[in-house]
């Protein structure tokens, strides 16, 4: 019997989804809750196999919830269960420990199936949150491979502009005019894809040109 735990703000979902589950002979639902803070403190208490969660609970958020279910509950997975199929959020949310990602307008087609598979520690995402998350690697390895095209200048501009230093900082630190280094800016942020100056850092992070 899989043990299940659902939050959501909104009682019409957590009633459609206690009816869904409690209809199948392999699922129960031991508690429900309405927002972030209810959430914790039911998986604590009763430890369920799965908590359904929707990213948008009030007072602590889906994120914060997942993170805490993990490290207070660990043999409990998270299912998230949202509306939402932004690729940044994806991302936040499998890192902190959510095992599966469905979104709440593919309920019928995948809940039951995500279930099975989160019950089995397996992971389960439904069809449009595996093509955001495709696009998101598809970026993420752009951005990475491009690392190798940076000229050894452009790299050491890259790096200064992560550590704080502006343009005629780091002009008298190379020994170049500071039209050269806005020009080199230009340069690497087409290059990169990028559009800010921290879309800028976080590249430099990621690639190990600076240190976090």
């Amino acid at each position: 019997m899989t043990r299940i735990l659902i939050a959501d703000d909104h009682d019409v979902v957590r009633e459609g989804l206690r009816r869904l589950l409690e209809a199948q002979p392999n699922c129960q639902v031991v508690a429900e809750a309405s927002d972030g803070r209810d959430a914790i403190a039911k998986v604590i208490e009763t430890k369920p196999d799965i908590a359904v969660v929707d990213y948008s609970l009030p007072i602590i958020n889906g994120l914060e919830v997942t993170r805490q279910i993990r490290a207070r509950s660990p043999k409990t997975e998270v299912l998230i269960f949202t509306m939402h199929d932004n690729e940044t959020i994806i991302e936040t949310l499998l890192r902190a420990g959510a095992r599966g990602y469905i979104l709440k307008s593919d309920a019928k087609r995948y809940l039951l199936a995500a279930i099975d598979a989160v019950a089995a520690h397996k992971p389960f995402f439904s069809s449009q949150v595996t093509e955001e998350l495709l696009i998101s690697l598809t970026k993420q390895n752009k951005q990475e491979g491009t690392s190798l095209v940076l000229s050894h200048r452009e790299r050491q501009i890259v790096q200064l502009v992560a550590e704080g230093h502006n343009n005629k900082q780091i002009g008298q630190q190379l020994n170049i005019s500071r039209k050269t280094v806005e020009t080199h800016r230009s340069n690497i942020m087409r290059k990169l894809s990028l559009s800010s100056p921290a879309a800028l850092v976080r590249y430099a992070i990621r690639n190990k040109i600076v240190e976090a």
